[in-house]
């Protein structure tokens, strides 16, 4: 039985938890994700661990669950061998293995990474690929419609480097019925690219497709700030969800640094963003469960309170 409340419906009665890592989790489960697919090799070899990647996270408290897509493209399955109609499949199995684990209880969020994911050699954190606005819409429109088409309830236009490709994928999400929500990474009080914020998020502004804007894939001391900047040029429910603070070190090929965002910082962290106008709450690389079930607890959404069903359905 569908929700009788929308996913935007949601976003503006109150805040709502993301989920956390989908690798990490996938990882925590015993999974091989040394490939240049990344999680988006499951969805053709092993789609059953990721549908129980994203039921722990229900588990825990998630309210909006983030489908495996964020690294599958048609250009990086077709080097695996695969057609279009394989991949168009694949990038719809994403958004139903969310909600099969969701069971009503959840959100799904289709992700929609950058180009540099594609690539596999971490220029999402740069950005500047060297391509015009019009060539990355080029590149981004046949998934994104794929993804649309699945029926998800948002799709995540997520970890996005810098402002050109910001304003590409908008215009490949444009008219595909869907609502979008647009999260920049950000380094330095900056895009990955460099450019000024409140320049990056000024492309949402004025867009009624754009349900939310904000910040993933960063640091968790970045997240109130940009958010703030997010809600005040974009003029849209503010989102965050950072890594733990650790950081990738790509010659040793391992995470170093402490975790600034684990359980017990997660309540108060959860504040700082929420306060500077957050209404979407959660994490990315090396967040789990544990992490979201702290914010989903802080914020008196736990078990059966404020999910997609119960009284949303009457």
């Amino acid at each position: 039985m569908a929700p009788a409340r929308t996913f935007t419906q949601a976003l503006a009665d109150g805040v709502l938890v993301l989920d956390g890592g989908l690798s990490n989790q996938l990882e925590a489960q015993g999974c091989d994700l040394s490939d240049a697919l990344w999680s988006a090799r499951l969805l053709a070899d092993a789609p059953d661990r990721i549908e129980a990647a994203h039921a722990a996270y229900v588990r825990a408290g998630a309210q909006v669950l983030i489908t495996s897509s964020y690294q599958a493209t048609y250009e990086g399955f077709a080097r695996r061998g695969l057609g279009r109609e394989a991949t168009t499949a694949l990038l719809r199995r994403s958004v139903s293995l969310a909600r099969a684990a969701g069971r009503g209880e959840a959100w799904v969020a289709a992700s929609v990474g950058p180009y540099g994911a594609m690539r596999a050699d971490g220029s999402e954190y740069r950005g500047r690929y060297g391509l015009s606005v019009r060539e990355l819409e080029r590149f981004h429109r046949p998934r994104v419609a794929a993804l649309a088409e699945a029926g998800p309830d948002v799709l995540a236009l997520e970890t996005v480097p810098d402002a050109d490709e910001a304003e590409a994928l908008l215009r490949a999400a444009a008219g595909c019925g869907v609502p979008v929500w647009l999260s920049y990474t950000v380094a330095g009080g900056r895009t990955r690219a460099g450019q000024d914020l409140a320049d990056a998020f000024a492309v949402a502004a004025g867009n009624d497709q754009v349900v939310a804007v904000g910040v993933n894939c960063c640091d968790p001391a970045e997240a109130a700030e940009a958010v703030a900047v997010a809600v005040a040029v974009g003029g849209k429910p503010g989102l965050a969800y950072p890594n733990s603070g650790e950081h990738w070190d790509a010659g040793a090929g391992a995470w170093r640094g402490p975790a600034a965002f684990g359980p017990t910082e997660a309540a108060a962290l959860a504040a700082t963003w929420t306060a500077a106008g957050a209404r979407l709450v959660g994490g990315c690389c090396r967040v789990g469960p544990a992490t979201i079930a702290a914010l989903a607890g802080a914020r008196g959404q736990g078990e059966g309170e404020g999910r997609r069903g119960g009284d949303a359905r009457g």
